[in-house]
């Protein structure tokens, strides 16, 4: 008996689950997780087919690259929160990145735990090279909106990532404590 009191009042202490947004009748969100990741997928084609091949450079180093050029000088961990990509994988496109002499890692001098990442010539070089795809890629994006839906569709992105974002009082994300699969024994976790 002990031990259901135990497990009850461990429930009892859990954030609670935010309430669910009623979805209007026909629209399911396991369709509209579908177009999003639809979008994303079709995102990545001008990348495939006229970057990635051409200039040598996975989706990662792309990514960096872009931050970096965009900022002049940054983090891993900045570009890791900027870009929503794990810090092993930022890590990675680092390590290749500066291989191939695109970028230059320093310690800053004013923290020294923390690693600047600026442009080389070439990487600068490469960016301007692929600055004007990534353009096309965002002017085609949305000029099939007007004003006001590009404002919206921005809002409605933004309130997204946050959710997504969200921790609770200890850090933990809630999108995956919220979303952790049932104990296979049927119990929730």
């Amino acid at each position: 008996m002990a031990r259901t009191r135990a497990a009850v009042k461990l429930r009892s202490v859990a954030p609670a689950p935010a309430p669910v947004t009623p979805f209007p009748s026909g629209v399911s969100p396991t369709d509209i997780l579908g177009h999003v990741l639809k979008l994303y997928n079709r995102l990545l084609v001008p990348f495939s087919a006229h970057l990635e091949r051409r200039h040598k450079i996975g989706l990662n180093e792309f990514r960096m690259l872009m931050v970096i050029g965009r900022l002049g000088t940054t983090a891993s961990h900045e570009v890791a929160e900027l870009t929503g990509v794990n810090t092993m994988a930022i890590s990675r496109a680092v390590a290749l990145l500066r291989k191939h002499r695109r970028i230059e890692v320093t310690t800053d001098p004013n923290n020294r735990r923390r690693k600047t990442l600026r442009l080389t010539p070439a990487g600068r070089a490469l960016y301007e090279q692929m600055l004007p795809t990534t353009e096309k890629v965002a002017r085609y994006l949305f000029e099939a909106l007007r004003p006001d839906e590009i404002m919206a569709f921005d809002r409605f992105v933004r309130t997204v990532i946050e959710k997504l974002e969200a921790t609770d009082d200890s850090g933990k994300s809630l999108f995956l404590e919220r979303t952790r699969p049932d104990d296979p024994r049927g119990a929730a976790r």
